[in-house]
């Protein structure tokens, strides 16, 4: 059984305005020549020559082909002082999987890129999902931290769908499960990433990584990696299991990427006590939250997190009553909500 809800406009625009995507790698300029010498007391007259025109037109050509390369999946950035761009086509789908008690987030762009956050505890599960929707290839997967809950479900998903990125907090975990993963995206020669500030491209769908702060120890939970999805007016916010200690850290270094208004947002930690907290929110500013949980013994979610999101207006969904919660987004911001049940 399905439930749609009415589409929404977004609560505002965020403060950074869309700009023309500039390459990650600028490709280098070609190399000018020194002015030729001429003979002593005798100056160039006329024209340019032949040499001097093929010249400029390599120059332009180069600087074409720098302009255009800002669309790959691994560009990213935007020109200073560029115009914003004209409103991406299609719909951005953001897949909540119901995977029990865990984290998983499928994300696939109108152009039919993909992104895996997550994977939840269950492989089974996952193979279902893969299979349910068609997931035949992945171009990013994001290990927010290395908690079984959260990485289980990427072993299958890296042995069918073959990510080509895969980014993680850079801390090992110390699992059969995390081992196997390892060997999977080797398997699939998928390039590793440490999470620091990439910005990737996923088509028109933009996905900004949010890198634990420093000094957060060796704690899972307190390293995970978050990501910020953008598409058009559209935004959403992931951050894994990261509790107090690292909202709290992120909050006082400013990091332009929490800062809503956010129509979609991932509840902290599975709705746990020491996840979301009065300031974060209110530097968040969600309009929906899901809750990705399951049968557990950890009073997920808790009282007190379900108590801050009624405080604050925010919608709650739960795949554990609700199934897999999917968002259909337009990039003028409104977007429906349909569920399992």
């Amino acid at each position: 059984m399905s439930e749609k809800k009415p589409t929404r406009k977004p609560a505002g625009k965020p403060a950074a305005a869309r700009k023309a995507q500039a390459p990650a790698r600028p490709a280098a300029p070609a190399p000018r020549r020194a002015p030729a010498k001429g003979k002593k007391g005798r100056g160039r007259r006329g024209g340019p020559s032949p040499s001097d025109l093929l010249g400029l037109l390599v120059l332009g050509l180069t600087v074409s082909l720098a302009a255009c390369a800002g669309g790959g999946l691994f560009g990213g950035g935007e020109e200073e002082g560029g115009q914003a761009t004209e409103q991406p086509a299609g719909q951005l789908t953001v897949r909540f999987l119901d995977v029990g008690q865990g984290d998983a987030v499928l994300v696939r762009s109108p152009e039919g890129k993909t992104l895996l956050y997550d994977g939840g505890r269950s492989a089974e599960r996952m193979r279902a999902h893969l299979e349910t929707y068609g997931v035949d290839a992945l171009d990013l997967m994001v290990a927010s931290h290395a908690d079984a809950d959260h990485i289980a479900g990427l072993v299958p998903a890296a042995e069918r769908a073959k990510p080509r990125l895969f980014i993680n907090n850079g801390i090992a975990g110390t699992t059969q499960t995390w081992g196997r993963l390892v060997a999977a995206l080797e398997e699939a020669g998928t390039t590793f990433q440490k999470a620091n500030t990439q910005v990737i491209n996923l088509g028109s769908v933009k996905v900004r990584v949010i890198a634990p702060p420093p000094g957060m120890g060796d704690d899972q939970n307190e390293n995970s990696v978050g990501v910020r999805i953008e598409f058009g007016d559209f935004r959403a916010l992931l951050t894994g299991d990261s509790e107090k200690p690292e909202t709290e850290a992120w909050l006082a270094a400013g990091r332009p990427e929490i800062q809503g208004p956010f129509q979609l947002y991932k509840s902290i930690h599975h709705g746990a006590a020491n996840g979301d907290h009065p300031a974060w929110l209110a530097a968040v500013r969600p309009e929906n939250v899901v809750i990705g949980v399951g049968e557990n013994n950890y009073g997920h979610p808790t009282a007190s997190a379900l108590a801050l999101y009624k405080d604050n207006g925010v919608r709650v969904y739960r795949t554990d009553r609700q199934g897999t919660v999917t968002f259909t987004a337009s990039a003028d911001g409104t977007y429906t909500v349909t569920t399992d049940r």
